[in-house]
Parts: C-alpha cells; structure tokens; sequence
C-alpha cells in the first residue's frame, strides 16, 4: 500500500519573526525549530519532504547535512498555498499528505500518528484538536490530490477543508503542541 507522506513547508519568510526563525533553536535546546518539527514528522512518517524558498541556503544546507528529503518551490513568495502544493507535487505516490509547519516544533509525535491513522482509516481531511481547538498537522486523502495541488495564494488549504466539511474528522489530542507555532521572537520566548 502506498504511504501517508509528510510535507513539511518550511518556505515562509518569517517577516514577522525579523527573518531566518528556523534555525533559531528553543530556549534551552541547540536544535533549529525546522529540525525539531522535522524529526517529530519523520518519527511517524519516514517518507516525507521538506519545502523551503530556493534562494535560503542557509536551510538547504540544513536538509543537506541532516540527509532530509528537500524541494526548491520557485513560487513560495507568493504565499503559503504554493508552497503546499510543490510539496504534495513532491511526495508522490502517496495514498495522503500530512501538512505540517516548520515553526511547529512542540508537536508530539502520537498526535502525527493519530492524524496519520485517521487518514488510513478512511478520513479524507484529518484535524487534531487540543481542548475544543483545531491544530496541526492536517491530513489529507489522496482524493483531494487534485484540489490541494491547484492551491495559489497565502490561506494554506484552508478553502479546501472549508469546502468539505463532510469530509473533516477532528482528532481529539492531549497535546498543545499541535496549537504552538512560532512566528515572533515572543513566541519563542514563551516555547519551554
């Protein structure tokens, strides 16, 4: 049976953040976020691949050094959506794709395997929630392959969960890491 892969975007800009938040490790941690949210991801998913901007050698160097499976999108400034889809484009063959944040680095890997078997349990978009909130990462079935690679702009899959809602399973976790990104140096000031 073909896998679940992970995509893991880690092509954002982090304007918010003042630029290169990635390789900044949690306090306390010699760990780059990117590289903490990858190995929690391929813990679960040994076949995923991470998305990053072509012109960040600095994370590309990264990926090169820790041997992960990396892909340039040409188009990742023009929002997070066509960075999804040049990393579901990427990891193929695939019966589904988990979508996880490279600002994630909390997330524990039982929440990734329960999203994860949701989906090989016939969900077509699994949520992990944490007391009533919807986290991270989101699956997808391979029947929505086709709508996630059409994605453009900067609201992630966000309008295809929001076309389907017939299709949401929301997986109860006891894990807040799913809700904790980074995406200002407070909140990585706030990340124990």
């Amino acid at each position: 049976m073909t896998p679940v892969r992970g995509v893991l975007l880690a092509a954002g800009a982090a304007r918010r953040f003042g630029g290169g938040k990635l390789l900044h490790c949690l306090p306390g941690a010699s760990t780059p976020l990117v590289l903490s949210a990858w190995r929690n991801l391929v813990a679960v998913l040994p076949h995923s691949i991470a998305v990053y901007r072509p012109e960040d050698s600095e994370l590309k160097t990264l990926f090169e050094s820790q041997g992960i499976a990396h892909v340039p999108c040409e188009q990742a400034a023009l929002g997070m959506s066509h960075s999804l889809a040049c990393g579901v484009s990427a990891a193929q063959p695939a019966s589904g794709w988990l979508i996880a944040l490279g600002d994630m680095p909390r997330i524990d890997p039982r929440s990734i395997v329960a999203v994860a078997s949701a989906l090989e349990a016939g969900a077509g978009i699994s949520i992990p929630t944490y007391q009533g909130q919807r986290g991270h990462p989101v699956g997808f079935s391979v029947r929505f392959r086709d709508a996630l690679l059409a994605l453009r702009g900067d609201a992630g899959a966000r309008a295809v969960v929001q076309e389907n809602t017939d299709s949401v399973l929301l997986v109860p976790v006891e894990d807040a890491g799913i809700l904790a990104d980074v995406d200002t140096p407070d909140d990585l000031a706030r990340q124990h």
